[in-house]
């Protein structure tokens, strides 16, 4: 779930998810194609309904059209463009996961349905900044990167992306495709790559040149909370942080 952190607008935009999820209609979709991206992130193509729209950085409810399934619902953000003829999905597999969707999700093969709702969230791109992910923190942000990519606007944004290992990276050329030098990677568990910091303070000084812009956070709920407050303790607007709540 995402909201806008500002002293009067996050009970606002809580408020506004829990109605634009009130009243989705939902969706039954058949996969399309289902692809690994690399060892547990899968790629799920599914059909897009008439007339379906979304806002980059928008979920959907998403549940396994199968009766022992139904009663498990999970938001997931789409990853493709506006424009696609089908919906995508970008979708870490947790095989040790005690409610296993993920898992039973990797196990679908084209022509399995799936249901999925209105696209809901309040989260949209507000202008040129910092994108901070952890892991699979960094798909709300792949269809905001590939518009902009698209239409030209991406120059003057920033991506930093940390994972555990060098393996764990979700789609590295391509994000080093559309940001080029602007796309910084950290590795924070191998001798991998070239840089092992955690994103933190430290980093954050280091490499953030200017706090006035706005900030996008999402990964691990730690991380979020831990970054955000961080942010805020070196000058960044608290109407300029959009992260996952």
């Amino acid at each position: 779930m995402f909201v806008i952190l500002s002293k009067y607008q996050n009970q606002t935009a809580f408020i506004l998810i829990i109605l634009q999820k009130h009243f989705t209609m939902d969706h039954t979709v058949k996969i399309i194609s289902a692809t690994y991206v690399n060892h547990n992130v899968k790629q799920f193509d599914v059909e897009k309904p008439k007339g379906f729209k979304f806002t980059p950085g928008q979920a959907t409810d998403l549940t396994i059209n199968q009766p022992e399934w139904k009663d498990k619902k999970n938001p997931f953000t789409f990853t493709c463009l506006n424009d696609d003829t089908f919906l995508q999905f970008t979708i870490k597999i947790y095989k040790d996961s005690e409610e296993g969707v993920t898992k039973h999700l990797a196990e679908l093969k084209p022509g399995d349905e799936l249901i999925i709702s209105d696209a809901w969230g309040v989260i949209e791109y507000k202008g040129p900044g910092y994108f901070i992910a952890g892991g699979a923190g960094i798909t709300p942000f792949l269809a905001i990167l590939r518009e902009l990519f698209v239409d030209g606007g991406i120059e003057g944004n920033t991506l930093f992306f940390s994972n555990n290992t060098e393996k764990d990276i979700i789609l590295a050329s391509e994000l080093k495709r559309m940001l080029g030098e602007n796309a910084h990677f950290t590795t924070t568990q191998d001798n991998s790559g070239s840089d092992h910091r955690r994103i933190d303070a430290n980093f954050l000084k280091a490499e953030v040149k200017d706090f006035k812009k706005h900030f996008y956070v999402c990964g691990p709920d730690q991380m979020v909370k831990d970054i955000t407050e961080v942010l805020e303790s070196l000058g960044a607007e608290a109407d300029s942080v959009v992260f996952e709540k």
